[in-house]
């Protein structure tokens, strides 16, 4: 049985993290198996390079509301506004379906087509990871009971591992299914060598990724650690480093580049739902160095290395070690890549498809059975 698959799909995005890249993942894969789709920007504009990969995308139509982010508005009316904004478009747009990556946003918009929110992170969870026992601040509170009712709102939820699937449950009392996220590996132009360097990648400025105890690691190091990403948030977050080299916001085909001269990549991260610079680092054949955390566990074991989050001198150590022998993290960055082949694009389409299908059929009316 053909699962029923939708016409046009509104889903919305932003352009601060991995989400921008998942969200062009995925709608080049919905476009090429017939299905409209409208990416509705919130929050601070996409950088030239991420508008040049969005306009790559034939058929692609991007809106740039704007509106603000859940985790940026100011208030809850802020994102009440901006969820009626994007109510209103999909509306406008004649979308049958409407993908959220904010799912925050059905605790105040009308949809009037069933939803499908992708979990991706949360504040309750980022906070419980990375702060512990410490008190949430009022900001974090009300944005989080607005996810609460998000997600009880949403016709279905997707998490990109089982590990956050199973902690959102815990957390809110609903149940995602685990659609694993996937990359389309670039065309990779091997390095004749690769340089005795680490590598790194993703928002600086976030406190989660545990960048700081990379930095301490990288003053302990004989090899060099450089790091791609922005070192401001969108909230005005600034972020320096005392030992790692920073090479700033990189386009993908540059970032790939580095990844394919670079032995060994590293992420120490407290907290990550899935982790796709990982999964890039991997696609290069980068030998892994990772936090010893349940999601990378997941994904991970056996094609990894794996360090406490954060004790640098031990993290200095496991780098210092596979950038001395070059055997060993060519070896391992064999098996990083080919465990990366199970994280395809294909697989996160059909398996978000089947959602679509699910929030779809159970919206559709009963036929009439004749008397």
């Amino acid at each position: 049985m053909t699962a029923i698959q939708p016409r046009r799909v509104l889903m919305n995005t932003d352009a601060v993290g991995g989400v921008w890249t998942y969200a062009l993942d995925l709608s080049a894969g919905l476009i090429a198996r017939g299905i409209e789709v409208t990416l509705a920007v919130l929050g601070p504009a996409p950088q030239p390079g991420q508008r040049r990969a969005a306009e790559r995308i034939a058929g692609l139509t991007v809106v740039e509301t704007g509106l603000p982010l859940d985790w940026t508005a100011g208030d809850a009316g802020a994102v009440a506004a901006a969820a009626h904004g994007v109510a209103r478009l999909a509306t406008a747009q004649g979308a049958d379906l409407v993908h959220l990556n904010t799912p925050a946003l059905t605790a105040e918009g009308r949809f009037r087509a069933p939803v499908v929110g992708a979990c991706h992170s949360c504040l309750a969870s980022w906070w419980s990871t990375v702060k512990g026992e410490e008190p949430m601040p009022e900001p974090f509170r009300w944005r989080t009971d607005l996810l609460t009712r998000g997600y009880a709102a949403c016709d279905r939820l997707i998490a990109p591992s089982y590990s956050f699937m199973q902690e959102t449950a815990a957390l809110y009392g609903v149940l995602p299914q685990a659609v694993r996220n996937g990359r389309t590996p670039p065309t990779r132009v091997p390095a004749a060598r690769r340089n005795p360097v680490v590598m790194t990648s993703g928002r600086l400025w976030d406190e989660g990724k545990n960048f700081r105890t990379l930095d301490r690691a990288a003053g302990r190091m004989r090899g060099q650690v450089h790091a791609a990403g922005s070192l401001k948030g969108p909230d005005g977050q600034t972020v320096a480093f005392d030992h790692i080299l920073c090479l700033n916001q990189l386009d993908a085909p540059v970032l790939a580049a580095h990844l394919e001269r670079s032995a060994v990549f590293a992420s120490l991260s407290l907290y990550e739902p899935f982790g796709l610079g990982v999964l890039e680092a991997a696609q290069a054949g980068c030998a892994l160095v990772l936090s010893d955390i349940p999601t990378f566990r997941e994904l991970w074991q056996g094609a990894a290395v794996f360090v406490p989050a954060e004790d640098d001198a031990a993290v200095a150590e496991a780098l210092d070690g596979l950038l001395d022998d070059p055997e060993r993290a060519e070896e391992l960055g064999r098996c990083a890549a080919e465990r990366s082949a199970r994280f395809t694009v294909d697989a996160m389409i059909e398996g978000t498809l089947a959602v679509y299908g699910e929030a779809l059929a159970a919206r559709a009316p009963f036929p009439e059975v004749a008397a």
